[in-house]
């Protein structure tokens, strides 16, 4: 799956405190993607939607902590789930559904948003403003894009 494969790509360049924040509607990709960083990361487990227990961690080259926001009411529940804890600690974070808290994120996040493509045939994944400790990454899945189109 290409949306796995992308995810491997960031996995494999991810960083010590390095936030992904997912946004899309169900069934987009976000939980596909996230399988890809933590392959990236070297994780062997296979990666689930945390949708019922928050939280999840999965060891690898770094500790990945997978939250899902689908569920929370009020963007500061976030907190009380341990997510400041996390934020760019020694390990890295995954957040679906960060749109469900976008202010309490700080600015230093990469924002990656999944949608189903307009012919209905596959889907986008769009990141914008990547913050600068996200460039040879973002390189890194611009090399491999072009490898698969040409």
């Amino acid at each position: 799956e290409e949306t796995q494969a992308l995810g491997r790509i960031l996995g494999e360049q991810t960083k010590p405190g390095d936030v992904y924040l997912l946004t899309g509607p169900l069934g987009a990709g976000k939980t596909c993607l996230t399988q890809g960083i933590a392959w990236g990361l070297g994780v062997v487990e296979y990666a689930r939607s945390p949708t019922f227990v928050i939280m999840t961690r999965y060891r690898g080259r770094l500790t990945l902590y997978h939250f899902d926001l689908y569920r929370i009411n009020d963007p500061l529940e976030a907190w009380d789930l341990g997510l400041d804890e996390q934020l760019f600690g020694d390990g890295a974070c995954v957040v679906e559904w960060a749109d469900q808290a976008e202010e309490i994120f700080p600015p230093d996040c990469l924002w990656i948003d999944l949608d189903y493509a307009t012919d209905g045939a596959g889907r986008t994944i769009t990141i914008d403003e990547a913050p600068p400790r996200y460039q040879a990454m973002l390189d890194a899945l611009a090399s491999y894009s072009q490898k698969q189109m040409g």
